[in-house]
């Protein structure tokens, strides 16, 4: 163990295995040491294979597909650490899984993200740090501090270096104008935004350009990417009014059903992901996607926690 985090302890879930690899050299400490098994009828089954009493332990665990599976892996790990007798847990959540499901859209229905919060906290969590919540608002959801960290930094890197300086950065709905004037204030670029009628969840349909594109790189910017339809759906519409190319960047490369197939056959040159979700076999053999790393982001948060430092300064 690097002596100036002795009584650091950063354990991994199975969900992103490389991630934690890149974490760790990062901090330049060892993973924690677990066994995780499962049982015949698929009960997770985990065992600390060493002493955690009086450690600041942190498990980084991202609730992505299979998301059940990956949550509960995360939630016994906590009470595991728990009833070892651990200081403080903190839960590194690189991507939060139901974060959609934030509100009530409708009579009847619950709200997935708020649950899944309290399944968190009551499991003996103490603090979350997450990367770009879908929501804002889901931090409030939380009785203890969450720190909602930013990909932006690596995004913006990537788009300084790769695209011309001829930029519209692309929200592709209303909910993530904030987020693409920001990007766009930083590269001094201009901003459009989508107009976007959702008839159904994982249905959409680009229909109007808010703003000038015409003669314009287009990077369309989101926090995720599921089945792809948005994107290629914002793709066209840019096309249509007179964009010279189309890029797009997003933090969380879902990316589930079609969507890969739907990116390949897309106007869209490239798509630039950060790898809070690991690619699938197929996603990784994709020649349009790239992927950068928020290993760094992510280190220097818990470095911070450990030593009782500001994380607000790394985004300013």
């Amino acid at each position: 163990m690097n002596e100036p985090y002795k009584d650091l302890k950063l354990f991994g879930g199975t969900s992103n295995m490389h991630l934690m690899k890149e974490v760790c050299d990062y901090l330049k400490v060892v993973p924690g040491a677990l066994v995780n098994k499962t049982f015949s009828d698929g009960e997770t089954r985990i065992e600390l294979d060493e002493n955690v009493r009086g450690r600041d332990a942190f498990i980084l665990q991202s609730t992505c597909s299979p998301v059940n599976d990956n949550l509960m892996q995360l939630l016994i790990i906590t009470d595991a650490l728990k009833r070892a007798s651990a200081r403080s847990i903190t839960a590194v959540i690189p991507y939060y899984g139901y974060a959609r499901q934030d509100r009530k859209v409708k009579p009847r229905v619950p709200i997935s993200a708020k649950l899944v919060a309290d399944l968190i906290t009551v499991a003996g969590v103490n603090r979350v740090i997450s990367i770009d919540l879908h929501a804002g608002q889901i931090q409030g959801y939380f009785n203890i501090p969450v720190d909602n960290l930013f990909a932006a930094p690596v995004l913006l890197n990537y788009i300084r270096k790769h695209f011309n300086n001829n930029l519209a950065i692309i929200s592709p709905d209303a909910g993530g104008v904030e987020r693409a004037r920001a990007f766009a204030k930083r590269l001094n670029a201009s901003l459009a935004i989508i107009d976007k009628r959702r008839e159904e969840p994982n249905v959409a349909a680009a229909m109007n350009i808010i703003g000038d594109v015409r003669g314009k790189t287009a990077v369309i910017l989101d926090d995720m990417i599921d089945t792809g339809g948005t994107l290629v759906e914002a793709a066209q519409a840019l096309f249509y009014n007179g964009v010279e190319h189309v890029y797009a960047c997003c933090v969380h490369p879902v990316l589930s059903g079609k969507a890969v197939q739907r990116i390949e056959e897309s106007l869209i040159e490239s798509l630039v992901v950060t790898n809070t979700i690991p690619l699938s076999r197929k996603a990784s053999r994709c020649p349009k996607i790239t992927v950068v790393s928020v290993a760094e982001i992510l280190g220097e948060a818990i470095k911070r926690v450990y030593f009782s430092k500001s994380i607000s300064s790394l985004f300013v």
